[in-house]
């Protein structure tokens, strides 16, 4: 790193800290008629009510404890999931990175006033949101990838036990430049412009020390009708989830807990999969419903398994041993065969997401899947998993082409902790 970067990443660091002023988000009741006709006699234009109700239904995490708060949230409307290259010249700037990173987020998900820096100083925030940040906006989820492990920081050794650099699986068609990544950042919110706010804030803070490998934006859709949101092939995506509000099942399938293979500092943390998954759409389009949901093994319309009538019915596939219901090679049954304990201690938590980049150079739609999961162990679940579903029906209407294995770091404890410190200090 060359010696005005370094000290440009240094200023930001600086700043980062000194920015960091919480407080409450400013939040109201909806603006009734009569308050609107009050604002417009008085002059004042009424905030919009609709604004007023997302501020108020966005949730209040609290960004500190043993785990990253946005990983068991249900998928948000918006996220941008950015994989970055640690530029960061030895240790100790590495150090004063996760730092900054801790403080930004820190501030990004409580909320408050950007403090002033000064007359002649650049506006310490982009303003965007407006002259405070709302509380409770954002998610900010951070993991560190097997590349970071080298010699750089002298972290050869130090890595999560099982964390390498993800592999082509054979129905793949990877671009090493969509792939892998030192550390990964997850920005989750209800607003596409709150997701980008936080992003342009960690770039501005982090810059010399990190930059962009790769970065993918995506979204959900409201429920429709009700359940699940659905990707772009028209099927609900991650019915069969496991239960986010259980600790028990959680500890079982997603924490990395004491003990172990795993290096004591990993404790709290989890294994994140990251895959860019492009949907053929038009060839899809062009395939009959029947077929459709034969691949998948539900409805489209309800997302109900083929042998019932609700969403979150379970299949019942020792009642149909030859498939002639759910066929033997569709998603679900290849995905989760409900064999009992062994496939249940294989299940992960998904955290999918739409994506859209408009048009290829061949004009062809460009959209697909961002599939992230996470996981306790990757080998025991996510491969194990892939691997059943090697030649499945459905890869003649995907292309994985990009996408990584991180580890998601532990929570951060207090005010005193940031990301990694028990990891270098």
């Amino acid at each position: 790193m060359s010696e005005v970067r370094r000290r440009g990443f240094l200023r930001g660091a600086a700043a980062g800290v000194g920015t960091a002023v919480t407080g409450a988000a400013v939040t109201g009741a909806a603006v009734t008629g009569a308050a609107v006709t009050g604002a417009a006699r008085s002059g004042a234009i009424p905030r919009p009510a609709r604004a007023e109700a997302a501020e108020q239904a966005a949730p209040r995490l609290d960004f500190h404890g043993v785990h990253q708060a946005g990983i068991l949230q249900p998928p948000r409307r918006a996220t941008a999931l950015v994989s970055f290259d640690a530029t960061a010249a030895d240790r100790r700037e590495l150090t004063e990175l996760l730092r900054t990173l801790t403080d930004r987020a820190r501030f990004l998900t409580t909320g408050g006033a950007p403090a002033p820096l000064g007359i002649t100083a650049p506006p310490s925030d982009s303003g965007v949101l407006g002259p405070r940040v709302p509380a409770g906006g954002v998610t900010v989820t951070v993991g560190v990838g097997a590349s970071l492990f080298d010699d750089r920081y002298g972290l050869r050794g130090r890595g999560p036990a099982r964390l390498t650099a993800m592999p082509a699986f054979p129905d793949d068609d990877l671009d090493a430049a969509w792939c892998h990544g030192d550390l990964s950042v997850q920005l989750c919110a209800d607003s596409p412009d709150t997701v980008l706010h936080a992003l342009r804030d960690i770039a501005r803070h982090t810059r010399g020390a990190m930059q962009v490998r790769w970065r993918m934006d995506g979204y959900t859709s409201p429920p429709r009708p009700s359940g699940t949101p659905r990707n772009h092939m028209g099927f609900k995506d991650g019915t069969a989830n496991p239960d986010a509000g259980d600790p028990a099942a959680m500890d079982r399938l997603v924490w990395v807990g004491p003990g172990g293979a795993e290096p004591a500092w990993t404790a709290g943390g989890s294994y994140q999969v990251v895959r860019l998954i492009r949907m053929l759409v038009e060839f899809w389009d062009r395939v009959s419903l029947g077929e459709q949901e034969r691949m998948f093994g539900r409805a489209r319309d309800t997302g109900a398994p083929l042998d019932g009538s609700a969403e979150f019915d379970v299949p019942k596939f020792a009642e149909d041993p030859k498939g002639d219901v759910i066929p033997l090679d569709s998603h679900i049954r290849l995905a989760n065969p409900r064999s009992g304990q062994s496939s249940e201690n294989q299940r992960m938590l998904r955290r999918g997401y739409n994506y859209d980049r408009g048009m290829d150079s061949n004009g062809d739609l460009d959209m697909g899947l961002i599939f992230c999961s996470y996981q306790q162990d990757l080998a025991r679940q996510f491969e194990t998993v892939q691997r059943r579903l090697k030649g499945e029906p459905l890869v003649d209407y995907i292309k994985p082409f990009g996408g990584g294995y991180f580890f998601a770091l532990p929570g951060v404890r207090d005010r005193t902790d940031w990301f990694g410190r028990a990891l270098l200090a």
